[in-house]
């Protein structure tokens, strides 16, 4: 770790850079799926899917960085290579072979989902360990993430 000044105990700082990194894998995946999602959308409502999907990337990018320069701002290193995220990513996977918008609403839903859940345990944890700006953090990312869950399911719930 890098020296900082930063007056959170380091013991504290420790567990909330691994937790960062946890998360930051994570919406790095997430951001993948979206763009795949974005690039190979078919069908009846492609525009605005299409154009949705690549509203919910720009999103997870802001989020990405949040959280990168969190763990920076913590002393850490920031570990967001496609390399690591692959390897640290707890996401569903992501099918590849989706075409449809119907299809690619509910994959990239189910990872919003799970992003969402995550998040917000996340929340919790950093409050137990004692850092409510991280806690903060979590729950701005927390809103975005339920937002893009709801424009995105609305598709779904739109074809039915």
């Amino acid at each position: 770790m890098h020296k900082t000044k930063n007056d959170l105990p380091e013991k504290v700082r420790v567990q909330m850079i691994t937790l960062l990194q946890e998360r930051l894998a994570e919406a790095l995946d997430l951001g993948s799926q979206a763009k795949q999602a974005h690039w190979n959308v078919k069908g009846q409502n492609f525009i605005a899917l299409h154009e949705l999907f690549d509203e919910v990337y720009e999103h997870v990018d802001d989020h990405v960085d949040m959280l990168a320069e969190r763990v920076i701002q913590f002393g850490g290193i920031a570990e967001g290579t496609i390399r690591v995220a692959a390897k640290r990513s707890q996401l569903p996977e992501y099918p590849l072979t989706l075409a449809s918008g119907k299809e690619h609403v509910e994959a990239l839903s189910r990872s919003l989902a799970y992003f969402g859940e995550t998040i917000r345990k996340g929340i919790n944890q950093a409050d137990e360990i004692g850092d409510k700006g991280t806690a903060d953090l979590f729950t701005e990312i927390s809103r975005s993430v339920d937002k893009d869950l709801w424009f995105v399911e609305a598709h779904a719930q739109n074809e039915r």
